[in-house]
């Protein structure tokens, strides 16, 4: 009964926040890909001082923070850029995502949910999930959702949407799948029922306490128990 990691995905305006907020709510573990990618290039850290050397001062905002516009427009017309750019940022992300596993690791848990933009688009990382999370809906609700959302016409809206990997691709690759194309009630439920199903199991339990028992000795092992009794 060892810790698994659990990704989750979405689209565009597909609903994935309010899913995540659920799953916060109900006391699951999640770490946000793009919140770590946006404390990686903080001012002085190793990631801002490196993208500072290949693309310039031109590229910062008045506070001394990485304006991501301007560095988009850059890497969205130059793939070598782009190429640079995720070989300065995805060591960081990487060892921050690990770090906060083995916290969540540490603390018990059963399973880590990693709410990851690209999931499906980065093969690699799929591999490394136990399950994979697609919150789906249908392509006329997801084009309505982000007009409203946003405020763009027709043609930008679905330039936006193409600019991504159909969701109706990325479902096949899910081994699980919340439809959030109908209303909010029944998207909640999915939730609660895939929530039911990751938590299923009690053989975790041993593990759990021999880590905590390694890891922090009597204190750890109590704290695990009191823990376990409550949730």
């Amino acid at each position: 009964g060892t810790m698994f990691l659990v990704g989750l995905s979405g689209g565009i305006a597909s609903g994935k926040s309010a899913v995540v907020a659920v799953l916060r709510e109900l006391g699951c573990a999640v770490i946000d890909a793009d919140v770590i990618a946006r404390q990686v290039v903080q001012p002085h850290s190793k990631a801002h001082q490196q993208i500072l050397q290949h693309f310039g001062t031109e590229i910062l905002l008045e506070n001394g923070e990485i304006n991501r516009e301007a560095l988009g427009s850059i890497i969205f017309s130059q793939p070598e850029k782009r190429r640079l750019l995720n070989s300065i940022t995805h060591p960081e992300i990487l060892k921050e995502m690990l770090k906060q596993i083995l916290k969540y690791f540490v603390l018990g848990y059963r399973y880590v949910i990693l709410d990851i933009p690209l999931l499906f688009e980065t093969r690699g990382l799929t591999r490394l999930m136990k399950y994979t999370v697609l919150v789906y809906c249908d392509p006329p609700t997801q084009l309505a959702r982000l007009m409203r959302r946003s405020g763009l016409g027709v043609a930008e809206a679905e330039a936006r949407i193409s600019s991504q990997l159909p969701l109706e691709e990325k479902r096949r690759w899910a081994t699980h799948v919340i439809d959030n194309s109908g209303d909010w009630e029944s998207t909640r439920r999915q939730v609660l029922q895939l929530h039911t199903r990751l938590e299923d199991s009690l053989d975790f339990l041993w593990a759990r306490l021999a880590v905590g028992t390694a890891v922090a000795g009597l204190g750890g092992l109590v704290f695990l128990l009191i823990r376990h009794f409550i949730s």
